[in-house]
This record gives structure tokens, C-alpha cells and sequence, in this order.
């Protein structure tokens, strides 16, 4: 039985301007230890996915309009908010996008980082403390018993991440969202967060949810890919088979956005147009107005595509313009 089992989530913002489908009918599992990516552009619906999870939705404009979420036997969308608040930050922890905001600046980390272990472990603050200094020294950060009485500007952007971490994972969650936690870091420190999450996952059992626009790492630390595009998934399938048979055509023009992949000299390659605007409701294929296969004329308009298995574990969108070859 999955970890985490989400089924038909529907999560849409009632605005002045319209309904933003944000996140319509998306459906994906989580096993113990794995790490599964979400990927897509920015927009698709990956963070309001997981948020939806959590109850971080404003509400309003947000609501839940349908779909459940199983973790443990119960349905994380029916709970009542004291309920969810036991989960979220104990069971399920999350590294939120930027580093540099989701720290509290009045606050010193000492503070920040030993809150979670006395609300949900009734810790005592000697206590918290060392548990603290132990997982800032875990997660890499030079002198933390001095360190951690410092303030969250008196840290550089890959220290900030590094306290983030420390912070998810300090009540040994059983399942972490990473949400871009590799976001505005230079190429170097990337590196180093991405192998420290890697790390503690492989210490501690925790389940990944590893949220990006980035292909090229999700290759390197997923084991199965879910691809969003206009707040559905287009195609889901194990990481050495999506790249090895990407089928749908926004999972190959994502693949091929990838610089490291593009021959040398040549233009850099870019998905053409923009994402439809999720206040209308689309009738057909979302992906048709920017589809470059051979068989475009043949995407879909009078109904959504559904997601068909073509091989074990891998599913895609059954468009039939989408699953043609490139011009």
C-alpha cells in the first residue's frame, strides 16, 4: 500500500476574473523511501499540488473541489485543521521555494529550528537545543553550536537552504516536499543541497516529493516523474524510462530544453508560445496550440485527454497529436 495515495485533486481559485483550475483531476502515489519528482513549467500546478496537501491553500480564493489524499488510512483534505496541524511539520515536512524569505529574519535559528521538535515532541528547550545543534552539524553547517544563536541574514543563500533542510527534516518526517529547493543557488551549491537531501533521505527512510521545471535534476535524484501542464499530468513513468521514451510532447520539449543536452554552438531550444490561461476551461488538448509534432492537427478539441497505461507503470495522455513524431 502507497504512502501517500492522491486521487482526482481538483484544487481551484474563485477569483474576481473567473475560476483559475489551477490543479483539475490529478492523481499520483508515493511509496516508502522514494523519491518521486513533479515537473513542469512554472504555472503547471506543482506547488499548489502539494500546498493543496497540506492545507496551505488561502482560503479564499482557494478551495478544494474535490479528490482525496490517503496518507496513513485518513483523507489529508477531510481533516479538520487541528488534525492536520499533528501531520504537517511532524510527518510531512516541507523545504519551501525560497530560502530567503522562509526564514523568520526577527527570529535567531536556535528559535526557528527547535519549534518543531517542542510542539510536536514536547521537548524541553536544553533539550531541542542539542537536537537542533546535531542537525545543523548533519546537514553541513561549520560550528553550529555558535551558529545556531545567529540571525537568518548572518547566513549565505546555500547556509539558508542548509537550515531549511535542517528544519524539514528534524522530526524525522516520513515524507518531505522539496519544493525548488535548488532555486536562485549557483550551480555549485545546487550540487551540495541536492546530495545532502539525498543523504538524510537515505538516513532517515524519508519519502521525496521533489517539486522543479528542471529535467536535469530530476534525473538525478527521482525515481518516478510526474509531468504537469495546465494543471494536469500529461505523462507519468520510472525516471530511466521517461527519458529513455519520453512519449507526449511537452515531456520531449521539456527533455530537450535541457542546455546540457543541446549541441554546442547551436540555439538553445524553447518550448514556443505560453501556457494557456487556466480561467477558461479547456475542451480539448491543453498542450495544442504549442504541440511541434507531425501529427498536430490531430490534438484533441472535443474532449481532455486522459491518461491511458502503455507499459507498465508508464502512463501518458491519450492526445493523438501529442504522441506523434517531430516534424
Amino acid at each position: 500500500m502507497p504512502l501517500l495515495e492522491v486521487e482526482n485533486l481538483k484544487t481551484w481559485f474563485h477569483t474576481r476574473d473567473g475560476i483559475v483550475r489551477a490543479v483539475d483531476g490529478v492523481s499520483f502515489s508515493v511509496e516508502k523511501g522514494q523519491t518521486v519528482g513533479i515537473v513542469g513549467e512554472s504555472g503547471s500546478g506543482k506547488s499548489v499540488t502539494c500546498y493543496s496537501l497540506l492545507g496551505l491553500i488561502p482560503m479564499p480564493p482557494g478551495r478544494i473541489e474535490g479528490g482525496t489524499a490517503r496518507f496513513d488510512g485518513r483523507n489529508l483534505l477531510a481533516l479538520s485543521e487541528r488534525e492536520l496541524s499533528g501531520i504537517r511539520g511532524k510527518r510531512i515536512s516541507m523545504i519551501f521555494q525560497d530560502p530567503m524569505t522562509s526564514l523568520n529574519p526577527y527570529l535567531r535559528i536556535s528559535t526557528q529550528l527547535t519549534e518543531p521538535l517542542r510542539i510536536h515532541d514536547g521537548l524541553g528547550k536544553s533539550e531541542a537545543l542539542d537536537r537542533a545543534i546535531a542537525e545543523m552539524d548533519a546537514v553541513g553547517i561549520p560550528d553550529p553550536a555558535k551558529r545556531i544563536h545567529s540571525y537568518p541574514h548572518e547566513f549565505s543563500g546555500g547556509m539558508r537552504q542548509r537550515v531549511m533542510i535542517a528544519m524539514a527534516m528534524i522530526t524525522r518526517p516520513e515524507i518531505l516536499i522539496a519544493d525548488e529547493p535548488t532555486t536562485a543557488l549557483d550551480v555549485t551549491i545546487q550540487r551540495q543541497v541536492l546530495d545532502l537531501i539525498k543523504t538524510r533521505q537515505e538516513e532517515l527512510g524519508t519519502a521525496v516529493i521533489f517539486i522543479t521545471h528542471d529535467l536535469a535534476v530530476v534525473s538525478e535524484v527521482c525515481d518516478f516523474v510526474n509531468v504537469m501542464y495546465a494543471g494536469r499530468l500529461v505523462e507519468q513513468a520510472p525516471v530511466g524510462e521517461l527519458f529513455s521514451a519520453p512519449r507526449h510532447a511537452y515531456t520531449r520539449a521539456l527533455q530537450a530544453s535541457i542546455p546540457a543536452l543541446q549541441t554546442k554552438g547551436e540555439e538553445l531550444y524553447t518550448i514556443p508560445g505560453r501556457p494557456p490561461d487556466l480561467r477558461r476551461e479547456l475542451t480539448g488538448c491543453a498542450f495544442a496550440p504549442r504541440c511541434e509534432t507531425a501529427t498536430r492537427d490531430q490534438c484533441l478539441t472535443d474532449r481532455r485527454p486522459e491518461l491511458v497505461e502503455i507499459s507498465p507503470g508508464h502512463w501518458v495522455q491519450d492526445c493523438p497529436g501529442c504522441l506523434g513524431p517531430w516534424k
